[in-house]
């Protein structure tokens, strides 16, 4: 049997990185959705409310992330063998539902609009684009300082911003049309465009977190892939009970029996497979159990009766 766990300072350079971008981050969007949802009662904009609501989610999502990493920082126990890196996945996972809700209640306050379009005050244009700038340095800090990538967390953080930014756009182009054509229709349509938008957003980070709490395959590794090619490797008969899933977005981990011939080295054969493992498919926490053919073959007959 064999363990092997390389899980370093990389992953701790993203973690300090992602958390600093969340900090500023969270500072920027709660100062200016404080701001946002006055400009949004003072000019009847559902537009700019929608737009500050989600930025009130935003605030929630990027606060709830930031707690997020703090928490994963805390060593494993008995309790907790892989300590507390899967609450990430978590608060992905509630980001993704608020992005669902909000949206939902967008949609229900956009038709009541339809029906009934409210004067809006054309000042909303400006708190809006002061609301498109800030969205873009926040959604500017997340990409170039964290790990938006490769981490859900982060992903789900920056996918509320760019909402968030859309929904900006979406007021602006209200305020606009409101402006020079006094078109006021045009503040639930927007409403109605930015709702798709989040709610697609939404969808796509509440189904990658079920996936990864239901220790689903990752979507970037080949299950296939991976048993080809150990099966490969010298004095390897066969593979089975092979697992591979996520402990949290960006930390992989992996468990298979290898059946093998019986004169095989068996300690250069884990080195060999763990190391194609880690540079190959880029999976670092590894275990794998040797078994010889006689063995399993007898292992096998119990089994059966």
């Amino acid at each position: 049997m064999s363990h092997d766990h390389h899980h370093g300072h990389s992953h701790e350079h993203h973690h300090t990185n992602n958390k600093k971008a969340l900090l500023l981050s969270f500072s920027l969007i709660t100062l200016f959705m404080i701001v946002e949802v006055i400009g949004g009662f003072l000019t009847n904009s559902l537009a700019l409310l929608s737009d500050a609501g989600h930025m009130l989610s935003d605030s929630f999502a990027l606060g709830l992330s930031l707690f997020a990493f703090k928490l994963s920082e805390k060593e494993a126990n008995q309790q907790n063998t892989f300590g507390y890196k899967r609450f990430e996945i978590f608060a992905a996972l509630i980001n993704g539902v608020a992005l669902i809700a909000i949206s939902i209640y967008i949609f229900y306050e956009a038709f009541q609009r339809f029906f009934d379009p409210p004067n809006v005050n054309a000042t909303m244009l400006w708190i809006a684009i002061i609301g498109f700038l800030i969205n873009v340095v926040v959604a500017f800090i997340l990409m170039s300082g964290g790990d938006t990538k490769e981490n859900l967390n982060m992903r789900s953080a920056l996918l509320h911003v760019m909402g968030d930014l859309l929904g900006s756009v979406g007021a602006i182009i209200a305020g606009l049309l409101i402006m020079f054509f006094d078109w006021n229709i045009a503040d639930p349509i927007a409403s109605i465009v930015v709702a798709l938008l989040i709610l697609f957003s939404g969808l796509r980070i509440t189904r990658d977190s079920f996936h990864i709490l239901m220790e689903g395959t990752p979507h970037n590794l080949s299950y296939q892939d991976i048993e080809n090619s150990l099966v490969q490797l010298d004095g390897v008969i066969a593979i089975h009970d092979l697992h591979i899933w996520m402990i949290t977005s960006d930390f992989p981990s992996f468990t298979c029996h290898v059946v093998v011939e019986e004169k095989v080295d068996r300690d250069q054969l884990i080195k060999e497979a763990s190391k194609l493992l880690k540079d190959r498919f880029s999976i670092q926490h590894t275990t794998i159990q040797i078994e010889g053919i006689h063995a399993n073959i007898k292992a096998s007959e119990n089994h059966c009766n």
